[in-house]
């Protein structure tokens, strides 16, 4: 199978993953803050670790430090600009964008967009790079931090009174811009391969800004800095060794 097929493919799954990770909003309609915070902590490990081993480093190599810098910057610039001009809304934090006039549910969806974008977009270029075996690696990580996100969108939405399958299917909705991003990622790097480095570092810098602006300050937002800290840990470790699996 040539490249941009796979490259769907693999961020479909990875997006499929939020989905799958709120399926317990069938059952419940609460969970402990603390496990919650420690599973965030979980996804931001996972994205951090992800984005050195998987971006960041075959960026370098390809193309050197400075075209790695300025991919990397312009990634952060573009979603802190997207952050400031399209409406949503962070079920999690609580926190606004623009003033609009769209529903909660849509500000929702907007905002998980905003946030799942970058990381499609990541496990595309990974398989536009050609190696395979790290593109695997990170699109299942990326899938596995889907999975805490996904119960994330869906409890909130659950508590704000929909139903659980309304709540399940949202979820699921937010995770499948990822195969978008996704085909375009692997496309363009495919097509245009001189320009790999600064995919790769741009996709980075997109990821990292996700991380920083709202997964780990909201992880530490009630008190469980702890159990967030150590799923942070765990969750980079965890994609460590996926990354030498799969090498």
């Amino acid at each position: 199978m040539s490249l941009i097929p796979l490259g769907f493919l693999a961020s479909l799954a990875a997006g499929l993953a939020t989905g799958l990770g709120a399926i317990p909003v069938l059952f419940i309609k609460r969970a402990p803050e603390r496990l919650l915070d420690a599973m965030l902590g979980f996804a931001a490990g996972v994205m951090l670790a992800a984005t050195a081993f998987s971006l960041l480093i075959p960026a370098i190599e390809v193309g050197g430090v400075w075209a790695t810098v300025v991919g990397f910057v312009i990634g952060a610039l573009f979603l802190a600009l997207l952050d400031r001009l399209i409406p949503h809304m962070h079920f999690i934090s609580g926190r606004e964008g623009p003033p609009s006039n769209l529903s909660r549910v849509w500000l929702l969806i907007l905002a998980i967009t905003i946030h799942n974008f970058p990381e499609g977009l990541s496990v595309g270029i990974g398989f536009g790079t050609g190696d395979i075996g790290a593109a695997t690696a990170l699109a299942i990580a990326i899938g596995l931090q889907n999975m805490p996100e996904g119960l994330a969108v869906a409890l909130p939405l659950a508590r704000e009174g929909y139903n659980r399958g309304r709540a399940l299917w949202y979820a699921t909705l937010t995770g499948l811009v990822e195969p978008i991003g996704g085909i375009i990622g692997v496309s363009v790097v495919t097509i245009a391969r001189p320009i790999l480095p600064y995919g790769l570092a741009f996709a980075a810098g997109a990821m990292l800004y996700v991380v920083f602006d709202e997964m780990i300050p909201e992880s530490h937002r009630k008190g469980h800095e702890r159990e967030a800290t150590f799923g942070g840990i765990v969750g980079f470790g965890l994609m460590m060794v996926l990354d030498n699996i799969f090498a």
